[in-house]
């Protein structure tokens, strides 16, 4: 059975409703998310740089996460199978070019939601005020204050420095829209009916020329 549905014909554009999702899967969703954000009232250059890094490793894991959603699960079976995915360190290698080849395979309308998520991020006032708090909450369920102290220090992020912006706009749209996947099928799965995957609204995509080649090549823009 197809692991989702997109009616294209829809007033506002395609949409995408997933029809079940494992629950080994929608807890790997949330076990990439638990990434050591900083926390810093001070950002500097060095720490700016490990953020794009650690948006990098967030954007291909999330996109990587979502493929397999879409295809109905991850691959094979086993913790040792998923072992190359949690780890944290830079993505380099091998572990690049699985998660990449990954992202190449999204089909376009699962693609979009993810481009959605990002233009919008970019082109909104309210884009700083969302995704820090998104990435905060979920590194550190359990903990307020660094939470608390993430969220100010990816919020000064965005506000001060826009290459930074761009990287946390890319992590965040390829980490939420797994996220809204699962909670769309959930929904479905406890109310029935078709619960599409919620975005929000799509803004214009920045210039090639000023986007990192990295996010050109894992949203499919090149």
């Amino acid at each position: 059975m197809e692991a989702y549905t997109v009616r294209a014909d829809a007033p506002r554009g395609a949409l995408v409703t997933p029809r079940f999702v494992e629950p080994e899967m929608a807890d790997l969703v949330g076990r990439i998310q638990r990434v050591p954000w900083p926390q810093s009232n001070e950002p500097g250059d060095r720490m700016c740089q490990e953020v794009i890094e650690l948006c990098r490793l967030q954007a291909a894991r999330g996109l990587t996460v979502l493929a397999w959603l879409a295809d109905g699960g991850a691959p094979g079976d086993g913790r040792e199978e998923v072992g190359w995915l949690l780890t944290t360190t830079r993505l380099t290698g091998h572990r690049q070019q699985r998660m990449y080849g990954a992202a190449e395979r999204l089909a376009p309308p699962v693609r979009d939601l993810v481009i959605a998520n990002f233009t919008w991020a970019l082109s909104s006032t309210r884009g700083g005020r969302v995704t820090a708090p998104f990435f905060a909450s979920r590194a550190y369920p359990d903990d307020g204050y660094a939470a608390a102290h993430t969220t100010m220090t990816l919020t000064q992020l965005w506000e001060r420095v826009p290459d930074v912006r761009q990287a946390l706009a890319a992590a965040w749209a390829a980490t939420r829209t797994p996220a809204d996947w699962c909670r769309a099928a959930d929904l479905q799965a406890r109310y029935g009916g078709e619960v599409p995957v919620v975005t929000y609204p799509r803004g214009p995509f920045p210039p090639k020329s000023a986007t990192r080649p990295w996010i050109i090549r894992l949203l499919g823009t090149e």
